[in-house]
């Protein structure tokens, strides 16, 4: 098969290689000229991607995988374009941004040959591929869905680092607005993918399909809103212990200890591209769900409470010193997309304090570039928030900080034995002493 890959980022371009790896011919299209050298010299663009570096060596030199800025390059000839261009929330108005998106739907839609599958993968609100995107490419390209070419909805559900192991391990879906569309889409999917035996699961790992794009759609909201929400009680749970002078990770490890619970762990923040996107891409279309909205708006609050907790502690934040412990949204990766430290940077700075930033995978020049002071550890501080969860700031100590006054661990991460001494707050952790931590 020949396949177009629309968006060579961190989803885009492990799926291309993923496709070529499976025998396809492929071809990448991405706005980033850059990218689009590195790609197209076999080199890995980007770090933290298990497997991709060496498969890209391999298939690159070999023709079956090139990248271009050109549509008029890869669209036309193609039997299936797959399009994982990024779709943006304003954050004032939770309102999703389909800028990139129509351009990207706008540009293939003129060069789009009869006979094309188009498989869309990025998240969408419920309803978009049938009512946006259909239509869009009808219009532009003259052809008929369902007759001339066919749209299916089928987002990937994959974390980064993980893609390729992700692709095996859970159940493609597809949602088609023709029976035809369902057929061509499963054919495809099953010529690129494998998948690792899972007798957890009702019906055998595979393609699966959900009778329609709208079907397909809400269950890619519907299991990452869950997270959202479920993670909201987790903090609203670790905030009240935190009051209270209860351990809430000893209380969520006896809930679960019985089949129907399945507390997430709490945070300071809930970052990355997707979980808290999509709750507000399904808030688009149903503005009622009041718990969705509640969750998010909590988990969107909790760097500021945390913030606020390190004041009341300390006093007045105004000129002191406050390190906040990773930019990254997660641990082991270097992407900070809705990221905790942004609100955490915000909110000390609203206090007055002078605050630096400190990551293992930033260089002190890339966190300058955000506009943060660069942290080195080993610098005094008066203050430190643990905002991601590292494994490097698990040996921390106060011999690390010099002349620190708090520290707040928002990802239950640290070492108490390491900050006797110093007072110690642990999100959720009611019984961490704020006094002398013995």
């Amino acid at each position: 098969m020949k396949t177009a890959v629309v968006a060579l980022g961190k989803i885009g371009l492990p799926l291309a290689v993923q496709f070529a790896d499976a025998g396809h011919e492929v071809v990448g299209v991405d706005v980033n000229a850059r990218q689009v050298e590195l790609i197209n010299q076999g080199t890995e663009p980007f770090p933290g991607e298990a497997h991709l570096a060496e498969k890209l060596a391999e298939l690159v030199p070999a023709g079956h995988l090139k990248a271009t800025t050109d549509y008029a390059e890869a669209i036309p000839g193609a039997d299936a374009v797959v399009i994982v261009v990024p779709l943006f929330v304003n954050d004032e108005t939770w309102e999703p941004d389909f800028a990139w998106m129509d351009a990207a739907t706008r540009s293939l839609a003129e060069h789009l040959a009869p006979g094309t599958l188009v498989s869309y993968e990025t998240t969408l609100p419920v309803g978009t591929l049938r009512g946006r995107f259909v239509p869009m490419i009808e219009e532009i390209s003259g052809l008929k869905e369902s007759k001339d070419f066919f749209a299916v909805f089928s987002p990937e559900r994959v974390l980064t680092g993980r893609v390729f192991e992700d692709l095996r391990k859970y159940p493609k879906l597809i949602g088609a607005i023709s029976e035809e569309g369902a057929a061509k889409a499963r054919a495809f999917y099953e010529s690129a993918l494998t998948f690792d035996e899972r007798p957890d699961l009702a019906r055998p790992n595979g393609v699966w399909d959900l009778g329609s794009p709208e079907a397909s759609e809400l269950a890619k909201l519907a299991e990452t809103t869950y997270r959202d929400v479920n993670i909201g009680l987790a903090n609203e749970f670790a905030l009240f212990a935190q009051d209270n002078g209860i351990d809430v990770y000893k209380v969520i490890e006896a809930s679960n200890s019985q089949p129907y619970s399945h507390i997430h762990q709490p945070g300071i923040a809930v970052g990355g591209h997707c979980i808290p996107v999509y709750p507000r891409l399904y808030l688009s279309t149903d503005p009622a769900a009041e718990t969705v909205r509640t969750a998010r708006t909590l988990n969107a609050s909790v760097p500021a409470k945390l913030v606020e907790r390190a004041a009341g502690l300390l006093g007045d934040l105004s000129g002191m010193k406050a390190v906040v412990l990773g930019a990254s949204y997660r641990a082991g990766v270097k992407e900070t997309a809705f990221s905790g430290v942004f609100p955490v940077v915000e909110a000390l700075r609203e206090r007055g304090a002078h605050v630096a930033v400190h990551d293992t995978f930033y260089t002190p020049e890339e966190l300058q570039g955000f506009g943060w002071d660069p942290y080195t550890i080993g610098d005094a501080a008066d203050l430190v928030i643990v905002q991601t969860n590292h494994p490097e700031y698990k040996d921390l100590s106060t011999k690390d900080v010099p002349g620190v006054k708090l520290i707040i661990d928002g990802r239950n991460i640290t070492t108490a034995a390491n900050w006797t001494g110093t007072p110690r707050l642990v999100l959720g952790d009611g019984s961490t002493s704020t006094h002398n931590n013995n």
